[in-house]
């Protein structure tokens, strides 16, 4: 079983630690690793500490700490050779960093294999945005947010209104605003850790021609489910991604191809990155593909999207 990466960019003093903490102490049932620079910017409870050991602090929650230092494999190694193991990673990188290096080096075929890279969240301070303006044109925080999926914008609590209207003006320069959110606003449930480990909700048996779907809405998100019992062709799967892709923040599930229709691939749009890559996570009786969509309120049209995907759907073979 994968274990998927989530991982945490921005400057020094951004808020990074402080989203790390938020995922540690509300990890929705699921036990987290976190690889940190500074443990002792943690902030866990005295009572919730385990035993250390080799730079490894386990706590009582289910949760992990390790330091970030030495060989970035070689800790995530460590992690998946725990028993039991996480079923997510957060990875919070230097303020000084340019996170491309570590997202290179996830995305390397053997990497994504046991640990693929889920979500790289980029935390931009506002306030020091509006104080520095000059900071949109530099290069470091520049690469950190053009490396993100999703923006997570700190600080809002410190910044007038009008102050803040230039930060988000500014943003929207680098980054579409449909991926950038307050702080505390990114639903980690939908958006975060998609491992296999958890599968998608059931639905009920698809048509026999085309798909089934079911819209999902809450206040600021709207999520559809949609589900075919025949295989995709591969072009019009992606040229259909390809016009839904702007309107959602993510999309993720399971399909199979019809040039390769006994094996089952595992699909994930965070952002603007997407994959496709094989699983182990079987097909279910029935049901060559099972897709989630997610988007802001407003955004996600179910009635296209829901006729862009049936028309992926190969007219021929089994079922």
């Amino acid at each position: 079983m994968s274990v998927p990466v989530v991982l945490v960019a921005g400057f020094l003093g951004a808020g990074k630690t402080t989203l790390v903490n938020g995922l540690l102490r509300a990890p929705g049932g699921r036990r987290l690793a976190a690889l940190v620079n500074d443990f002792g910017a943690i902030d866990v409870d005295a009572d919730l500490l385990g035993l250390s050991a080799d730079g490894v602090v386990s706590l009582r929650n289910g949760c992990i700490c390790c330091s970030l230092q030495g060989d970035l494999m070689r800790s995530l190694a460590t992690l998946l050779r725990r028993d039991p193991a996480p079923h997510a990673i957060v990875i919070e990188t230097s303020g000084a960093a340019d996170p491309a290096e570590i997202v290179r080096a996830l995305l390397d075929p053997a990497v994504f294999a046991a640990t693929p890279l889920d979500t790289v969240v980029t935390v931009v301070d506002a306030r020091h945005l509006a104080d520095r303006p000059d900071l949109f044109d530099d290069r470091l925080w520049r690469a950190q947010v053009a490396a993100a999926d999703l923006c997570v914008v700190a600080k809002t609590d410190l910044v007038e209104e009008p102050d803040l209207a230039r930060v988000r003006a500014g943003l929207a320069r680098h980054k579409p605003a449909r991926l950038t959110f307050a702080a505390g606003a990114v639903p980690a449930a939908d958006l975060l850790f998609s491992g296999e480990d958890r599968p998608l909700r059931a639905e009920s048996p698809p048509a026999e021609a085309g798909g089934t779907a079911r819209l999902v809405a809450t206040e600021c998100f709207d999520s559809l489910s949609w589900t075919a019992r025949r295989p995709l062709a591969l072009a019009r799967f992606q040229a259909a991604i390809g016009r839904l892709a702007p309107h959602l923040l993510r999309a993720k599930g399971f399909v199979t191809f019809a040039h390769q229709p006994d094996r089952p691939m595992l699909f994930q749009l965070v952002g603007t990155r997407a994959t496709v890559v094989p699983t182990a996570v079987p097909a279910r009786d029935g049901v060559a593909a099972r897709l989630v969509l997610i988007a802001r309120s407003g955004d996600l049209d179910p009635d296209r999207a829901t006729a862009l995907l049936d028309a992926a759907v190969e007219p021929g073979g089994p079922g």
